[in-house]
This record gives C-alpha cells, structure tokens and sequence, in this order.
C-alpha cells in the first residue's frame, strides 16, 4: 500500500519524471500535471496527500495554484519549487499557506525529508480534526442527561450561554457532573476551537498552584530554570476552568480578581504584565454561603465569577433521572466492551432507583460499567450489581413490629424524609413519593408537618 498519494506539478517533463522516479522508490503513489490548470482538475477530481508543484509556470503560476487549493482544501500540504533567485517568492508562498519550499537545485535526500515531514504533519491535522469531532460528540448539550425540571433548566441555561464569553460559576456534589457542564459551555462555543484548560485548585500547594496558573521566569524560585508559560496564557482566547475554586488561598484570590477584571497579570518573578482574553468558568463542591460567611471566599471575587450561576443537584433529588442515565452508560461500555446487554431487569431497576448515590452520576457510571464487565446474560441482572446497592435496597422494607404501628405514622416519616432530602421543594418531593402536590401539600396539612 503507498505511503501517500502525491501530485507532482511542473511543465518541465524532465523536472516531472526525476521527481516521479524518486518519489514512487520511496513508496509513494505519484500523479503528474504538466500545469496549474491541470493540476487544480485533478485536485477538484481525486484525493491528494501532498502537491509538490514548480513556482514558474505558464497559465497558472505555482502561487496561483496555491491560492486555489486554500479556497476547498485549508489541510493539503503544498510545497513549492522554486529557482534560487526567486527566494522572495517562495517567502511569499510560505505566507499564503504552503508548507515549506525547495530551491533548485537541490539535493534529493532534502527533497525525502521535506516531503516525509509534510506528509506527517497532515496526519498529525487529520488525527487531531478527528479527536476535536469526538471531543465535540462526547461534550455535546445532548450528553447533558435528564428530563426532570432541574436538569431541563439546566439545559436551557448551557444553550443559552454557551456560545458567550460570560463567567460561569457551577456548584454541585462531587461526581454530579460539574466538569461535563464546563466542557459543554466550551465546546458548544464559538471558540471550541480554542484551547480548553482545566485545573484543579486542590490538587497542587499554593506556591506551585501560583506558577501553575500565571507561569513563573527563570530564576523565580530555585527549580525554575527555564521561563514557563501559566495555564491562564495557554488558555489565551480559550477557556480556562478553575474546579475546586473556593480551595485558592486568599492571596491567589487577589490574582484572580485581578485577571477577570484586567484581563492581565505578571508571572511569578516577572515584571511584564501579560494581557490575555479568556473566558472563565469556576466550580466548587462546597457551600457557596458558608464559605462567604467562613472568609474561605472573597465576596467581591464571588461576584466577579457569579455572572451565570449553575447548580447541578444531587442525584437523589432528581431520581427520575436515573434510568436515562442507566440506559445511555448501558449503551455507552456495551460500544466500548463488544457486549450486548439490551436492558435492566425491573428487579435491579429497582434497586438502583432505591440508591441514594453519595457519589451521583460518576457512581452510576462506575456501578454500570462493573456490571457490563461481570453481567453474561443479555438483561443486567441484580447479581451484577454491587453489594451494597441490594444492602441499601434491603434497608427500605419496612418491617411491621409484632405489637403493630400506625400507616399515619410511617407515611408522616416518609413525607418529612422526601422534604428533607429536596431541601422543603415540595414539587420534588411529590415526585420523589409519586403522588401529586395537591396530595402532598393535603397529607402535609393533615399531619401538621412545618
């Protein structure tokens, strides 16, 4: 198989078969064209890894036909042959998009590695075109899961300020999905193109955290022998995600304030200011209010990141969620795992749903892809499924003491348990007991419960 399909292009024939002959030794397909207009039919007609075309032609110049394949094909490696006295040309033809040039003569040993090099870095645009369209599929708005009321408001809020430049603060649990949410602001923006940086406040000490996010010069600190850019520059006209906000020291507080309100900052043991546009999108699992009250957090800081608020809930209040959330990782380790399990038993439906998931949505997805990995039969069964689910599952029989207990009772227990675990919604918490909120506010009335 060749190792690339390459146009060769010069009026010259002699020119044209030296290249060919030592092109296809090196295991390349070769095509020829005597001229630009020749050669810009076939490129409309057939799939090119490379055009190698002479500078000087008639009808059509080499610069021409460089302009031309820029207009359909941004990707198509040119490179340009040019005589040694028109050096200035090929500068030219460098800023209009080719890929590098040769001067006449030249050697064919340069001639190899131009063109190996050339062929390597279309690869290297075609893989990362790929990873980018996967990257867009995996971060798609669609990937935000769920039909409940919370998760729809969500939804509209990500459509809505997703292709902005606004500051978005997320809250929500561990495992609820606060990175998702962020990727999906960046990726359904018009700078998805752009860098995406994500950093995690808590996972680095303060005096590293700082190098980290502004970049330090040489000789800042005894480890910094070289001059090293901070994640706020490499996410320049991008978006950088600052998870765990509320971990920044106060002093780092004071840096941050002063990017999103300057758009600069001075790396460590620098003394240039450094002026950058990105869009900033901040997370924390942490209450927000106690960590104001607790001087954890900066007010004015919190109102600089609080422009767009999102908060993700937990997952038991929003329980009717989880069998959308079951099916599409059901689906998602069936793809990655060759296996075919078609569905849930309403057994270990049940049991899911009974869950209370401490660690939410990243529990269900680890729970689902153990099950895949163990379950042999085409329904996920509950044996497929951790102990501990069947062990909380267990804990809600209720079991009725020989000396007998009063329904009003149990059910009172059970209405304060729902309106405790949705924070008093009421709405909710109907739902969570699968009766209406007439009902609910009616038994809530009856019972006396504040």
């Amino acid at each position: 198989m060749p190792k690339g399909k390459i146009l060769v292009v010069d009026d010259e024939i002699k020119m044209r078969r030296v290249l060919q002959m030592i092109l296809q030794k090196e295991g390349y397909e070769i095509v020829t064209s005597k001229d630009g207009r020749e050669a810009l039919q076939k490129v409309e007609e057939e799939n090119f890894d490379l055009v190698l075309t002479d500078m000087k032609m008639p009808g059509l110049s080499g610069i021409d036909l460089l302009k031309k394949i820029r207009e359909s094909d941004k990707e198509i490696p040119v490179i340009m042959i040019t005589a040694y006295g028109t050096v200035e040309t090929a500068v030219k033809a460098m800023k209009e998009g080719a890929y590098d040039y040769l001067l006449k003569p030249f050697e064919k040993d340069e001639m190899k590695i131009i063109v190996a090099n050339a062929l390597k870095m279309k690869t290297l645009v075609r893989e990362n075109r790929y990873l980018r369209g996967e990257l867009e599929e995996k971060y798609k708005l669609d990937n935000v899961i769920g039909k409940s009321s919370q998760m729809q408001e969500i939804y509209k809020i990500l459509r809505e300020v997703a292709n902005t430049k606004a500051t978005v603060l997320i809250q929500g649990e561990t495992g609820t999905g606060k990175t998702l949410v962020a990727r999906a602001l960046h990726f359904n923006s018009s700078g998805k193109e752009k860098p995406f940086i994500h950093v995690n406040c808590a996972a680095l000490p303060e005096g590293l955290l700082e190098s980290e996010l502004f970049g330090h010069v040489k000789g800042a600190f005894t480890d910094a022998v070289a001059n090293k850019p901070g994640k706020f520059e490499l996410a320049n006209a991008g978006t950088i995600f600052l998870d765990e906000i509320v971990e920044l020291s106060p002093m780092l507080q004071v840096k941050l304030l002063r990017v999103l309100q300057e758009k600069e900052f001075e790396q460590v043991g620098g003394i240039k200011t450094i002026k950058i546009d990105v869009r900033v999108i901040a997370a924390t699992n942490r209450d927000i209010k106690k960590a104001l009250e607790g001087g954890l957090l900066r007010e004015d800081l919190y109102y600089r990141l609080n422009v767009i608020s999102i908060n993700i809930p937990p997952l038991r209040e929003h329980k009717e969620d989880i069998p959308l959330l079951v099916e599409y990782f059901l689906q998602k380790f069936n793809r990655e795992s060759g296996k075919n399990i078609k569905g849930v038993s309403p057994q270990a439906m049940d049991m899911l749903m009974n869950y209370n998931w401490p660690g939410n949505v990243r529990e269900v997805e680890n729970v689902i892809e153990r099950a895949v990995i163990l379950g042999s039969k085409n329904t996920l069964l509950p044996e497929s499924l951790p102990l501990h689910l069947k062990k909380e599952s267990d804990k809600m029989e209720i079991h009725i003491p020989p000396e007998g207990i009063a329904l009003e009772k149990v059910e009172k227990s059970l209405i304060r348990e729902a309106l405790k675990m949705t924070r008093g919604n009421q709405s909710r918490a109907a739902k969570l007991l699968d009766i209406s909120r007439n009902t609910l506010r009616y038994r809530i009335r009856k019972f006396g419960i504040c």
